[in-house]
């Protein structure tokens, strides 16, 4: 890169978040990964601040201190959580929870990079959403927050373009990570049928996911903001079995 970038990653010590801080590391960025573990893997060029988004007073504490140490210019909030259950067993705690995860965390982290984004009149802005924003079962307490970043991003976009700042959500369907596999068993007949309902007939790769992301992220893409890219095999057009 002719220019140095400084991106944020929100747990990005694994899965999605973990691959992207390769790619981008790769690519000469500095990364700064926000997780409740340290990565397990090292570069020179990688910082880690353990952080757990739930709690507010971390966040903030963590949020403060990167913006003391550095420039940022990409900020991906990519950690998540789903807590699934059917609505008799949902809570009104893991609405709150999710919401502070999902958006609470990502606001704060953006109020504290901002200044130098807007001083730059350079920024990137992208969240890893989801298509269950669109609904899906057991999905009570993250189908309304990752809908609530569609929402809470469009909004930024508005008000961040004049200064050259963009705002996207790269939204996934079904993808083989850790969460995945903690929902449906690995080489069950659920995934086949999972992966036979999805329009390109197979489960997303992290690979897929990350080339999303990397694209919102070049300098290149500065004239799309507000937008979701549904990464999902064709579900969100259609319905797959599940």
């Amino acid at each position: 890169m002719s220019e140095e970038f400084t991106a944020v990653i929100t747990g990005g010590n694994k899965g999605i978040g973990a691959a992207l801080a390769k790619e981008m590391l790769e690519a000469g960025y500095t990364v700064i990964c926000l997780s409740r573990r340290e990565p397990e893997f090292e570069h020179p060029k990688l910082h880690f601040h353990q952080t757990d988004l739930l709690d507010q007073a971390q966040v903030s504490a963590a949020a403060e201190a990167i913006a003391a140490e550095h420039e940022v210019t990409h900020l991906i909030h990519n950690a998540g959580l789903i807590f699934p259950n059917l609505i008799e067993e949902a809570e009104a705690d893991d609405i709150a929870g999710l919401a502070q995860l999902h958006l609470g965390s990502a606001l704060t982290l953006l109020k504290a990079f901002l200044p130098s984004m807007k001083e730059r009149q350079f920024g990137r802005v992208l969240f890893n959403g989801s298509r269950a924003a669109l609904g899906a079962k057991t999905r009570t307490a993250y189908s309304a927050s990752k809908a609530g970043m569609i929402g809470m991003a469009r909004t930024w976009a508005l008000e961040l373009a004049q200064h050259q700042i963009t705002v996207n959500v790269v939204a996934p369907g079904p993808v083989k990570t850790d969460n995945f596999w903690g929902i449906i068993p690995k080489g069950s007949e659920q995934e086949q049928k999972l992966a036979d309902g999805i329009p390109v007939g197979r489960i997303g790769t992290v690979e897929d996911i990350t080339n999303a992301f990397m694209f919102f992220a070049d300098p290149k893409s500065g004239f799309i903001t507000g937008q979701t890219l549904f990464v999902c095999g064709g579900m969100s057009v259609g319905t797959a079995l599940l």
